[in-house]
């Protein structure tokens, strides 16, 4: 739920306990700003309508495409163009803030799998 308050980034990212899982913490008119924490290798995955900003908090993230890895650290974000292939990876426990619009899945457009989240409000 949307309010007038300030939030807090640290702590939310502390009610965060299971990696992969993001929480909602606002909401930018059609877009969420989510926390969540990640670690080892997601899966591979498109969102042919969604970009996506992941920005690292602490940690490494390596986003791999199909053509290069780039590796995003703390203080930098990387934004991820709809429909392009991509799969994230941490290879520590690492914090991150997403912006995507808030009909983003997180595991894109293919089946419903294990790993699939559907975020509340934290």
């Amino acid at each position: 739920m949307q309010t007038l308050d300030k939030i807090n980034v640290a702590e939310k990212l502390e009610l965060i306990t299971k990696p992969w899982s993001p929480g909602i913490m606002g909401q930018v008119n059609d877009m969420h700003v989510k926390a969540v924490k990640i670690e080892g290798e997601f899966i591979w995955h498109t969102h042919e309508k969604e970009d996506e900003m992941f920005w690292v908090m602490d940690g490494e993230l390596i986003m791999h495409f199909r053509e290069k890895a780039v590796t995003v650290r703390p203080g930098e974000f990387i934004v991820v163009p709809r429909g392009l292939e991509h799969k994230p990876e941490a290879p520590v426990l690492t914090s991150i803030v997403l912006f995507e619009p808030a009909t983003t899945v997180n595991t894109g457009d293919g089946p419903e799998e294990e790993r699939t989240h559907t975020p509340e409000w934290i």
